[in-house]
């Protein structure tokens, strides 16, 4: 594929990870069946410990939410203080994550509770982040030009900090000026790349996103962002449409600092 060049007014580059710089497979094949696998177990070990409450206390608000605008669902209580039948109440939470996760759901209290579940496992090593191998020298070489580089993703900015940080690669962590999850907003929608660029300080004509999804692409464009679509085996195929429509890369590499294409 061509180079393609950045615009010259760029300053910040914004990371998708799943599909941009970190393979589907990796998302859906090891971390996504590690919390299914694992869950039941993780809650039992840290019941009785303070963050553990606190994501179950979350847990509890987002069923509440979701229970006032009628969204089918496992109906439980989620709170740790109604149940003497600690096993029970284990199983209630099991229930609701595995529920929101089949819905392929990405609500903050569900990425949270998933984020301190992957923590556990790369910290003895069970998991360790991947990432594309064109993704880190290029990472390197734009920073190299005085460009700042931060993620966007749907996953929490703890587990974008673990992928990161226990990489195939080692840490890369000093590789991103800072990270971005759902709390700043959602993906496809436009203020949260308005309110990403209010954060960094500049302007959003100033920042290129990557992503491989064109509904976010769309989002990002209408905000005043640049944009690529990252064109990766696995992803979701582009229609015709699509593929006229928007920059496509298949590498970072095809991606030419400001004025060097």
């Amino acid at each position: 594929m061509a180079q393609v060049a950045m615009p010259a007014s760029t300053r910040a580059l914004l990371l998708d990870i799943e599909g941009t710089t970190t393979p589907i497979t990796f998302v859906k094949d090891i971390l996504f069946p590690y919390i299914k696998d694992n869950v039941q177990e993780y809650l039992s070990a840290h019941w009785e410990e303070d963050e553990c409450k606190q994501d179950v206390q979350l847990l509890k608000k987002q069923a509440e939410e979701d229970t006032r605008e009628h969204r089918a669902g496992p109906v439980h209580t989620l709170d740790q203080t109604v149940h003497t039948d600690e096993e029970k109440a284990i199983q209630e939470v099991v229930d609701n994550v595995l529920w929101q996760m089949a819905a392929d759901r990405k609500t903050t209290a569900l990425k949270q509770l998933q984020g301190h579940i992957w923590r556990a496992a790369y910290a003895v090593g069970k998991i360790k982040g991947e990432v594309y191998e064109d993704v880190v020298p290029a990472i390197r070489r734009w920073r190299r030009q005085g460009l700042k580089v931060y993620i966007y993703s749907s996953g929490s900015v703890e587990a974008q900090k673990l992928l990161f940080g226990y990489s195939v690669e080692g840490n890369l962590l000093e590789l991103f000026d800072g990270h971005f999850d759902t709390n700043i907003g959602l993906k496809v929608e436009s203020k949260s790349y308005q309110r990403i660029a209010e954060r960094i300080g500049c302007s959003t004509e100033d920042i290129m996103f990557l992503t491989d999804v064109t509904r976010e692409a769309k989002a990002a464009e209408e905000a005043g962002l640049s944009v690529a679509v990252v064109v990766r085996p696995g992803n979701a195929e582009l229609t015709e449409k699509e593929r006229t429509r928007y920059t496509l890369i298949t590498s970072f590499s095809d991606l030419a600092l400001p004025g060097s294409a």
